[in-house]
């Protein structure tokens, strides 16, 4: 709100009001190539103070250089030194134009060939076409895609904006009909809906049979988009430039080891394209590795089985960091369809090979469009050869698609009774052909696992074969199925066996309590049942139960790393009766790092895609409705994406009395003309400053709160908090000192769910009451050596109180910190977790904190207290552990 009085203000709503109405055009600091900070500030140190705590570069790993590829025949001296990578010698993704003839390395983007009238690139076609105006497409991406309003709500809107003012003006929109008809008609980049049928083959004949099964007189529709041209927006969306790999690429470290980040840098890449390489057509060309993932969701039980089988695409040449981060990296290609019948047939088996020919007839038949030539992100075209990748699927899925049987490896062909065998080969199209040659179909099942008279869609398509681009699945069958259904389940099994049924429940109660009092944690404080299980159960097991579950619980932290090299677990990783395991190692060669192709994306696209154009149908066959729901996300999407690489987006909406001025520019500007609104929105990245961590203190201080130092100390319980202050920076000091509830700490994350870029923020809390409960006062890490590696370079303090006070024109952020002393400097042998001891108390400065930390009590073999509080955890004991497990940036850092 703009802030015009400069005298004094006997009534302030009236002379407030006064000033709206009277003020003159403003200057409101913005940057135009980036739209999304609304901010406007009334000086430049405002503008500045905001710039440096929100408006934060992401601090990106030091990109190896690129050295020519390297052949088997140079001699080891002369192989190159530190960290490089290379691109792939004959598919590297060489420019072209429209036609596909190749252009020069450092030639501009083509213009786009003539468009015809209605499309947006036409010179003479309306800027904001089918939208009258700018606002009136952030009206309706309002509407529709952030605040889903039902339609009679958006026409009771509509009904109000009319009467806004006096002149009884139109409204924005009509109707809820005019909103959903303009965005139907975003015709750029619009991929419609199609459909296909499919039947039993004895459709026809068994049609007019009422002695049939149900399910042999049923045709089965399926809808799906073209997945080409959802691959092409993907790729062609100037969000993502910077963000892919047009050509596979090996990676190499400081000792020449190789490393493995995003899937183009993984073996299937660039194994594919060495085949690719023999054909003369493809030399030049862009890769482009197609990921998969289908998984059956539902989204009502109570009114009905409501089941839907959505499919999922996305390129595998965006880098893992967005593809986590969601955006449009992910797209819905279609929905599958789930042949259903009578409880007599559905356990047939005839029904149960249909099903399956259902299912990898539709992936055929949808995947048949690729083709080459594609437009990037970067307004480039490069030819493209499109193949099939990596496929993210839980177990059953994987069997599905493998036509493997039950509790049988889809991968391998080991004994189901000693999956981890060393007498076992892996499964390839040819091996299963070859045996179907010689084998009955019982001697397959029996004997190999395998469903008889189906083939993977994947048999179709060259260079692909299923067996060898299932994705590793970290959720389904690491965290859900080893850890939650295994060990947990493993270590109730030892309770009742060894205390007895009654007396595993009392155990069981105090470990609950044990989890019930871990301390709050900034961030994700879900205390899921991971982070804190090792801790609770240290002393209620034998220590080698204990430290069995921790080598588990490295290897799932260890595998969620953004990067991956030679020297993680150089030996393998193998766990008994946890058979997925042992082929995530050569799966991290071949796909890259795992965290990009985590089933995680596709249950989270399920929310968007699936269950909320559910909520919003009308619940009565609701497939279309949702169908058009999701064509209408994207169009607004697409639209979005199209207007923000043409600079259309690069000032935000401004009332008609502010000015937008370009912040590259504000040193030409008279500081006391920008307005302050105190909004803290998304903000544009600075060019110069990128900090790997920052710590700033909250915007407003504590109202009411004591501000001289003896007085803060005397509520607090430091009565020699003066004496704390460094005497040697200001000896004199009796100023006001301002104390704040909290401090906001953004670091660098890329192996955790964050943002494209890969930054993490989280709240660091410091206050008497939190949510009108007890005191907070969460933990930090404080950097003590950079030189060391580890928890041995690093503090850990509980913060006591954050302030700052302002001395010979400089501000001093602080913290006054309770510290703990490290017992040892090498994790406990048991839970692999750091312990700490007594403290002392001392005042820092802000800049010395790392980012947060996470206690956990050491809770003895004693039952402790039924009474006590998780808010009590950090004064009632008197030894922590430090809970590197509390997110994957924590492992990373305090191992």
């Amino acid at each position: 709100m703009v802030r015009t009085c400069s005298h004094p203000v006997k009534s302030k709503l009236k002379s407030h009001h006064r000033n709206l109405l009277t003020v003159g055009a403003r200057n409101f600091l913005t940057r135009k190539h980036f739209f999304a900070c609304r901010r406007g500030f009334k000086t430049l140190g405002g503008y500045r103070q905001h710039r440096n705590a929100i408006h934060i570069e992401p601090p990106r790993p030091t990109r190896p250089r690129q050295h020519p590829f390297i052949n088997d025949e140079i001699a080891p001296e002369e192989m190159p030194q530190g960290t490089y990578f290379t691109y792939h010698p004959v598919l590297d993704g060489t420019l072209c134009d429209a036609e596909g003839f190749d252009l020069p390395p450092d030639k501009p983007p083509d213009q786009p060939p003539d468009q015809p009238p209605n499309h947006p690139s036409h010179p003479e076609h309306d800027t904001w076409h089918p939208f009258p105006s700018h606002s009136h497409f952030e009206l309706a991406d309002f509407i529709f895609r952030r605040n889903q309003m039902p339609a009679k709500q958006i026409d009771d809107l509509m009904q109000v904006l009319a009467h806004f003012d006096e002149t009884h003006s139109h409204p924005p929109f009509n109707s809820d009909t005019h909103l959903y008809d303009s965005i139907d008609s975003i015709s750029s980049h619009d991929v419609q809906w199609q459909s296909l049928s499919l039947q039993h083959p004895d459709f026809e004949i068994l049609q007019n049979d009422p002695d049939a099964a149900p399910w042999k007189r049923v045709e089965y529709d399926v809808w799906y988009h073209d997945p080409r041209e959802l691959l092409r927006n993907q790729l062609s969306n100037p969000e993502f430039a910077g963000g892919i790999d047009y050509a596979p690429q090996q990676v190499f470290g400081e000792q020449g080891q190789w490393v493995w980040t995003d899937l183009m840098t993984g073996n299937l890449a660039w194994g594919q394209c060495n085949t690719l390489a023999d054909d003369p057509d493809c030399h030049g060309a862009m890769f482009v590795l197609v990921i998969l993932g289908s998984d059956k969701t539902t989204v009502s039980v109570a009114t009905g089985q409501n089941d839907y089988y959505p499919l999922y695409i996305s390129a595998g040449n965006l880098h893992n960091n967005i593809r986590c981060a969601h955006r449009e990296s992910v797209s819905l290609v279609g929905f599958l369809s789930i042949p259903k019948t009578e409880r007599g047939h559905n356990g047939s088996k005839e029904f149960r090979n249909f099903r399956c020919h259902l299912f990898h007839a539709s992936l055929r038949a949808i995947l048949e469009s690729f083709h080459n030539n594609v437009k990037c992100a970067d307004s480039h075209y490069q030819r493209a050869v499109y193949g099939l990748g990596p496929y993210i699927a839980d177990y059953p899925e994987q069997l599905l698609l493998s036509c493997i049987v039950q509790n049988w490896c889809p991968c391998g062909t080991a004994d189901p009774k000693n999956l981890d065998g060393t007498q076992c080969g892996r499964r390839s199209h040819l091996h299963t052909r070859t045996l179907k040659q010689g084998f009955s179909a019982l001697d397959m099942w029996f004997g190999w696992g395998i469903i008889d008279d189906i083939l993977s869609f994947t048999a179709y398509f060259p260079r692909a074969d299923i067996h060898e681009l299932l994705a590793p699945d970290i959720l389904h069958q690491i965290i859900k199925g080893t850890f939650k259904d295994h060990l947990v389940k493993w270590v109730d099994e030892y309770l009742v066996i060894t205390y007895g049924e009654a007396q595993a429940q009392l155990i069981w109660a105090d470990i609950d309590h044990h989890i019930a009092v871990v301390p709050s944690f900034p961030g994700d404080d879900s205390k899921a049942l991971m982070k804190v299980f090792l801790p609770a159960i240290a002393g209620h097991v034998p220590d080698k139960m204990v430290q069995a579950i921790s080598a588990f619980l490295d290897f799932c932290y260890i595998v969620r790393r953004s990067s991956l090299d030679e020297g993680v677990r150089p030996n393998g990783i193998s766990l008994p009766r946890q058979h997925s395991l042992c082929h995530y190692r050569h799966l991290i060669q071949q796909f890259g790092a795992p965290n990009g192709l985590c089933s995680s994306l596709t249950e989270s696209k399920h929310c968007k895609a699936v269950k909320e154009p559910w909520r919003r149908s009308s619940g009565y066959l609701a497939l279309g409705q949702m169908l058009v729901t999701n064509q209408c996300l994207d169009k607004l999407a697409q639209f979005w994406a199209e207007k923000f690489a043409a600079g259309l987006l690069s000032q935000p909406l401004l009332p008609t009395n502010i000015i937008a001025v370009d912040s590259d520019s504000i040193s030409d500007l008279d500081d006391e003309n920008c307005r302050d609104d105190g909004d803290l929105a998304d903000a544009f990245v600075d060019e110069e400053d990128k900090p790997e961590v920052i710590v700033q203190l909250a915007k407003t201080p504590v109202l009411h709160h004591p501000t001289q130092l003896q007085a803060i100390g005397q509520l607090i319980g430091v009565l020699n908090f003066h004496d704390l202050m460094d005497v040697s920076l200001c000896p004199d000091f009796n100023g006001r000192v301002h104390v704040f509830s909290s401090a906001v700490a953004s670091f660098y994350a890329p192996s955790d769910i964050c943002g494209v870029n890969g930054m993490l923020r989280h709240i660091i809390r410091s206050t008497p009451t939190w949510c009108n409960g007890p005191a907070r006062h969460d933990c930090v890490f404080v950097e003590h050596d950079p030189t060391l590696q580890g928890f041995k370079s690093l503090y850990v303090a509980q913060v006591i109180l954050f302030f700052s006070f302002y001395f010979w024109g400089v501000d001093y952020p602080c913290a006054l910190v309770r510290w703990f002393e490290t017992i040892g400097d090498q994790p406990h042998p048991n839970t692999e977790f750091d312990a700490n001891g007594q403290r002392l108390i001392s005042v820092i400065h802000l800049d010395t904190i790392l980012r947060p930390a996470h206690l956990i009590p050491v809770y003895g073999n004693d039952y402790i207290d039924h009474d006590m509080q998780h808010s009590d955890s950090l004064l009632a004991f008197v030894a922590f552990y430090v809970n590197k497990f509390s997110d994957y940036h924590a492992f990373e850092i305090a191992f």
